[in-house]
């Protein structure tokens, strides 16, 4: 594909960014979203989703690689790029001391709009977004979840194309995530939005996401429907929790036990705990806990169950999404 390629709502090849003390952020990082299309790109904090973002958004350049965006070179025609998008970040943008409405009529006018047109628009953002009642209220008054739809609201007033949301529920109670879930849902099937959003909730993926790619150190570990990734992994996965973490010599007797068992495969040991696939996950159980326990590995919980897209992420990048949300943390790396 080339920079003039339009048959993507959003395409980015082999982009490379790297921060200061030689922090890489994204490693040849591709990916395409059809028109109309729900793409998640989801991976632990740090695994290089925000600066993604940031280059297809045009706040940032990449250090090699090229992008389009609603047909239009990120890196020669970035105004054309921020016309046709919307975005919303993980901080609010608006102004905490004016109103609802006043954050919206500003936005508008940022793109030109204004008279009758704009404020038609306004009430059917207020409207759509259950804020009517706030709409005249300043917004530091607003909760949370007010906050986070009237970010929406913003990102929509000009009528975009494709509209980027980083991380959209972080911070919000379960209910008011639940409820921007629906929000997002609706936009994508009322008004055929192209829509981009990173997450780390494996969940919320999973709920939302049309196709996603799995992020992990900046590079793409895997892409497809949710159900076509787990799909991938036939049959169930079997967990099993150690009571304490292993030596080398008990961790390689443990693996060699359980891989011994008759209808078990794809044995991994990811700290203090044992996963494998098994055509059916019940059935092998009580042989897996007995292998176990004649290799002297001592058990305190074992689950089966169909797999999940932590199963997923565990296959490509060898260990569990926790984990690796862990260690970039830790690590200080970028979103």
């Amino acid at each position: 594909m080339t920079t003039t390629d339009t048959s993507y709502a959003v395409a980015a090849y082999d982009l490379v960014k790297t921060y200061p003390k030689n922090v890489t952020a994204l490693d040849g990082l591709s990916v395409t979203v059809d028109a109309g299309q729900i793409f998640g790109l989801l991976g632990p904090n740090g695994a290089g989703k925000t600066t993604a973002v940031k280059i297809l958004t045009t706040l940032a350049r990449p250090d090699s690689g090229t992008a389009v965006v609603a047909g239009h070179d990120v890196a020669r025609h970035p105004r054309r790029v921020r016309t046709a998008i919307g975005a919303v970040a993980q901080r609010s943008s608006a102004d905490p001391v004016a109103t609802g409405r006043d954050n919206l009529a500003l936005q508008g006018r940022l793109y030109g709009m204004g008279g009758t047109a704009l404020r038609r628009r306004i009430d059917e953002l207020l409207e759509r977004f259950a804020l009517v009642d706030a709409a005249d209220r300043r917004v530091r008054t607003y909760s949370g979840g007010m906050q986070r739809r009237l970010e929406v609201a913003l990102g929509l007033v000009h009528r975009p194309a494709v509209l980027f949301l980083d991380e959209p529920t972080t911070g919000l109670d379960p209910e008011a995530r639940a409820a921007m879930w629906d929000e997002i849902t609706q936009l994508a099937g009322d008004e055929g939005l192209t829509i981009v959003l990173t997450t780390h909730y494996l969940e919320e993926a999973d709920r939302l996401a049309d196709r996603l790619a799995i992020i992990d150190a900046g590079r793409v570990m895997a892409t497809g429907t949710p159900a076509e990734l787990k799909g991938e992994l036939y049959g169930d996965a079997v967990h099993i929790d150690l009571r304490t973490a292993l030596d080398e010599a008990a961790a390689t007797a443990a693996r060699t036990a359980l891989a011994a068992v008759p209808g078990v495969r794809e044995v991994a040991l990811d700290g203090s705990r044992l996963s494998a696939r098994a055509d059916d996950g019940a059935a092998v159980v009580p042989g897996a806990l007995a292998a176990l326990e004649g290799a002297g590995v001592a058990v305190a919980a074992v689950t089966a169950a169909r797999p999940s897209l932590d199963d997923v992420y565990l296959r490509y990048a060898g260990r569990r999404f926790a984990d690796a949300d862990a260690d970039l943390v830790t690590a200080g790396g970028e979103s």
